[in-house]
């Protein structure tokens, strides 16, 4: 009797432990998929949820972008020394858009040493490409799209994007035809995100170290420029005689701002 209780118990804990790495492999999948930058329709409910939550007015005719730029919901997007538009019609975004732009370029330069390419900004219905899908948000002004580059400056770009997702102020996806990413800002949660990133730099040192581990073709004046500091200033903090590294060795490096 003593064992058959025992052998129930037994096995009431190990169908408990089963379920609870059942729910552990579901969540850590679900996180994987919301990391991936491949889109999905939960993707698309949460960019238009947060359209509505911040009461966006969509754009339907020409007409609309300029009336809501008058209106100064929409500000004018010219590019600088660090992006250019290519093709885009609507040069119009949320005020929050451009200072994603302009800080990410910023960014984008330092660490590849070219300028990121904007596709895309605001977007009436009117003028939707035929593959958009109906509850594309770049008619409220709060999306645009970016010209996926090559090599280290699109494993830059994929690895940022991602971790600005995983702060809740953007969702982006890789899109194919043209190849591009899509990138939907959500202002005020953005804005506030930089604010406490400013004022974190402001009140404390302003890069945290961190590792870096070093793989087949870097130099060490690449891993400087992508970590916007000298190829001097890693040696000094790596104690390195001359730039001389090979794969697999670990360096200490500033992390990045973003």
């Amino acid at each position: 009797m003593r064992r058959t209780r025992r052998n129930r118990a037994s096995g009431r804990s190990r169908a408990s432990l089963c379920a609870s790495l059942v729910v552990v492999a579901a969540s850590l999948v679900g996180h994987m998929s919301a990391q991936s930058l491949r889109g999905s329709p939960s993707s698309l409910d949460v960019q238009t949820a947060e359209a509505a939550d911040h009461a966006f007015s969509y754009a339907f005719e020409p007409d609309d972008v300029h009336q809501l730029a008058a209106a100064g919901a929409l500000v004018r997007v010219e590019g600088n020394q660090n992006y250019r538009l290519k093709d885009v019609s609507f040069p119009f975004a949320r005020p929050a858009v451009k200072l994603f732009i302009e800080r990410l370029a910023s960014q984008y330069r330092r660490a590849c040493g070219q300028q990121l390419v904007v596709t895309s900004l605001t977007r009436p219905h009117s003028a939707q490409p035929r593959n958009a899908s109906e509850r594309s948000v770049h008619p409220t002004g709060m999306a645009l799209d970016l010209r996926r580059p090559s090599g280290r400056c699109r494993s830059w770009l994929e690895a940022t994007l991602l971790s600005l997702e995983s702060e809740a102020v953007l969702e982006a996806t890789s899109e194919r035809r043209p190849p591009h990413y899509h990138v939907a800002v959500f202002p005020e949660q953005y804005e506030a995100y930089v604010k406490q990133r400013r004022e974190r730099v402001a009140s404390g040192p302003s890069l945290a170290p961190s590792a870096y581990t070093v793989r087949r073709g870097d130099t060490l004046w690449d891993i400087a420029r992508s970590h916007g500091v000298s190829s001097g200033t890693l040696r000094r903090m790596n104690g390195l005689r001359s730039s001389r590294i090979h794969p697999g060795q670990t360096l200490t490096v500033p992390r990045a701002r973003r």
